[in-house]
């Protein structure tokens, strides 16, 4: 091999060379990065708006200003929510809980026969309209240790209704509160009289079993 033929391989060599050189040169120009001033990303997180601006709960509202306009026909529909576990007549006796016929103003655990639980004779008092509405919201968080296993009514008018509607389940149903005006004490409310010869009615305490869909009317 002659002189002529190694130039021409080493200019070749030489060639491929400075080729990828510049092939190189030229990428890193064309997909150079930079380093960010600060490093990492900036989070932008949006203010959160100030209490006042948030909706606040709405208070929960007297039961003695809700009674005054509350339904007794809408009462009876949420008393069959009831119904699966306790009777409404007068004299029917107890079910799964006692009877509800006179409850309003009638004492504590009161039902003769019916086994209450320990809690609900130890609390007292008499069934007064804002005891009830107190009781039926939650049984167990207003009595702890209470059997009656009903998750409650939250909705107040629904209570109201209800409280309206138990309350003409008497001979002498007792007036409703006024609105704004305090409600007598629960030891001080006077037991209504059962009619002669009328089985003793009981308060709205059942027994642990978790009421089942609303009975027919």
């Amino acid at each position: 091999m002659d002189s002529f033929e190694l130039n021409k391989i080493a200019g070749a060599v030489l060639g491929v060379l400075t080729f990828t050189l510049g092939l190189n040169v030229f990428a890193d120009i064309l997909f150079s990065t930079h380093a960010p001033e600060k490093p990492g990303f900036e989070i932008v997180v949006e203010e959160s708006s100030s209490g006042s601006a948030q909706a606040a709960a709405p208070a929960e509202v007297p039961i003695a200003d809700l009674l005054a306009t509350a339904s007794v026909e809408k009462g009876a529909n949420q008393a069959k929510k009831c119904a699966a576990c306790h009777n409404f007549q007068e004299g029917a006796g107890a079910k799964v809980g006692p009877d509800l016929y006179g409850v309003v103003g009638r004492p504590v655990a009161s039902a003769p026969g019916f086994a209450y639980s320990d809690a609900l004779k130890a609390h007292g008092g008499t069934w007064t309209f804002e005891q009830l509405s107190q009781f039926i919201a939650s049984p167990k968080k207003d009595i702890p240790g209470t059997a009656m296993g009903f998750a409650g009514i939250a909705k107040e008018s629904d209570r109201a209704d209800l409280l309206v509607y138990l309350n003409t389940l008497s001979h002498d149903p007792l007036p409703l509160p006024k609105p704004g005006e305090a409600e007598a004490p629960a030891g001080d409310a006077p037991a209504a009289a059962p009619a002669e010869g009328a089985a003793p009615a009981a308060p709205a305490e059942g027994s642990g079993a978790t009421p089942a869909a609303p009975a027919t009317p």
